[in-house]
């Protein structure tokens, strides 16, 4: 049982992170050279130029989580219908989850309880605030905010285009590397320094039927010193077939209250 003492808390993470699509034949991606004289803003027009592009999606991800000295792996079944609507199921169906842009919904077999409420369970797992539409961006290898609505600085740093904010944030501070090739994210980094918080992501990626998408993340979230690090690797999905997705909390379970 050991395998799922946590497996609520990683049920809830990745169901909202699962949020991008792929298909069965890949290629990794890698390469690329960078041009030093490229403008942040033509960096930042590249990046939005390569977006993939499916309505639904089933599959596998495999899934290792590790904080302190608490480290689980396990493979989750994933169906999604993008933007609407995300359902995921741990092996047995110890585990299922049902996540919309307004709710985030689970439940436990092995410890009889539910949760059934908004972001603010995730974004306190995590360590920073995220909703719907930012965790999609993380899962993507999309900036998980819009770099449009600022001007940033640029610069050629370890291979990759690095992207600072002209004027510094009051309460975070946030920094992005584009891998060169694509132009899609290669390190994003949120922090809040007066709060001890920090999500950073990095990624390579993989050639699906012409779109560029994540082949692997590690996603590393601290918070008071608290370090919670999470492996996606995403496999065997497709897209765009015909899907649905049963959810029903058992009757009798105990609900989460956060505190």
């Amino acid at each position: 049982m050991s395998l799922y003492k946590n497996i609520s808390k990683i049920a809830v993470i990745l169901a909202m992170l699962l949020t991008f699509g792929a298909c069965k034949s890949t290629k990794s991606i890698s390469g690329g050279e960078v041009n030093s004289k490229l403008s942040a803003k033509n960096i930042i027009s590249a990046h939005y130029s390569n977006q993939p592009n499916f309505k639904t999606l089933r599959g596998r991800v495999k899934i290792d989580y590790a904080n302190g000295d608490d480290s689980q792996g396990v493979n989750v079944s994933l169906r999604m219908e993008k933007d609407k609507v995300i359902w995921m199921s741990a092996p047995l169906g110890v585990v299922k989850a049902h996540i919309t842009p307004n709710k985030v919904s689970f439940y436990n077999k092995l410890q009889n309880e539910y949760f059934d409420g908004d972001f603010s369970y995730l974004s306190d797992l995590l360590g920073t605030e995220l909703d719907f539409e930012k965790v999609q961006n993380l899962l993507l290898g999309n900036a998980v905010l819009d770099l449009r609505k600022e001007k940033f600085n640029s610069e050629v740093y370890n291979g990759n285009y690095q992207l600072k904010p002209k004027k510094a944030r009051e309460l975070f501070k946030i920094l992005f590397q584009l891998e060169p090739k694509n132009f899609k994210i290669d390190t994003q980094e949120i922090s809040q320094p007066e709060n001890a918080r920090q999500l950073l992501a990095k990624y390579t990626y993989q050639d699906i039927s012409g779109n560029v998408l994540p082949e692997d993340i590690k996603i590393v979230a601290e918070e008071a010193g608290e370090l919670t690090t999470i492996d996606l690797s995403f496999r065997n999905l497709e897209l765009n077939k015909p899907m649905n997705f049963p959810y029903k909390v058992p009757k009798g379970y105990d609900k989460i209250t956060l505190k």
